[in-house]
């Protein structure tokens, strides 16, 4: 390692209080770039900056790295640990798995929209019907377990109560029982829903809003939102590692 390579680290560490394996294979190509990141990705952390405590940060990074639309499984081990470093217990951890695994749902958020559409256009459909007893029922304990109804429930809860309520008691879980505060679980889907792999902007509104609506500052949000703006590395971390094996296997000297 050059006298440069181990300063670029150093400052890493320092700033970031961790390394792995595929920080070793970027600090081998490029350690200006790695440097670069280290700035970019240290933002949150920052004096002025500082808006949520390290254990609420590395939470947003699980969430970001756990999401279904991104699953970056060494992310998700690395956060995890510094999770535990910053006194967070497993089952706070669980609780923003539970939180993140609600994602799917946007499947439902973005197609029903559109089914109702076509059958519109097609003349099958004339209007929303009216909400039987059932679907009120269902509606009513959304609201008071998720403390909040958005219009982009009426169709789904119209056509396919079974689902929503399924998804009601599936979504309400760490809602009921977990120990993050309402400010906190809002942040979480404001962590996935604003990650580029997921760009869910109906649901990142409306998390905004709850988030501010429980007290949430623009500036903690934003922390969220930088944390979520470094997933972009894990085209270099995943890369990384196989451009240095690839390359010692044609022959390339990286020592050099």
């Amino acid at each position: 390692m050059t006298t440069r390579q181990q300063q670029v680290k150093d400052d890493f560490v320092r700033v970031r209080g961790t390394w792995g394996e595929s920080w070793d294979a970027i600090l081998q190509l490029d350690p200006d770039f790695l440097e670069a990141y280290a700035a970019f990705s240290s933002v949150p952390w920052r004096d002025g900056h500082n808006h949520l405590d390290d254990k609420t940060k590395e939470f947003m990074f699980i969430a970001v790295d756990a999401a279904a639309t991104h699953m970056y499984a060494p992310g998700v081990r690395q956060h995890i640990k510094a999770a535990f470093a910053a006194g967070a217990t497993p089952s706070e951890i669980m609780e923003v798995l539970e939180l993140t695994s609600t994602l799917g749902i946007h499947a439902m958020n973005i197609g029903v929209p559109i089914l109702v559409q076509v059958l519109v256009e097609k003349g099958l459909r004339t209007g929303p019907a009216p909400l039987d007893a059932n679907q009120e029922r269902i509606k009513a304990e959304f609201t008071e377990n998720r403390g909040y109804w958005h219009a982009f429930w009426d169709e789904m809860l119209e056509l396919d109560p079974d689902l929503f309520e399924a998804y009601t008691n599936f979504s309400s879980v760490p809602w009921k029982t977990g120990t993050l505060s309402p400010k906190v679980k809002e942040l979480v889907y404001i962590a996935f829903d604003t990650a580029a792999t997921h760009l869910y902007v109906p649901g990142l509104k409306l998390h905004i809003e709850n988030a501010v609506g429980y007290g949430a500052t623009a500036g903690e949000i934003l922390e969220v939102m930088e944390i979520a703006s470094v997933i972009g590395i894990h085209a270099a971390t995943t890369a990384g590692p196989i451009l240095v094996e690839e390359a010692r296997a044609a022959g390339f000297d990286l020592d050099q």
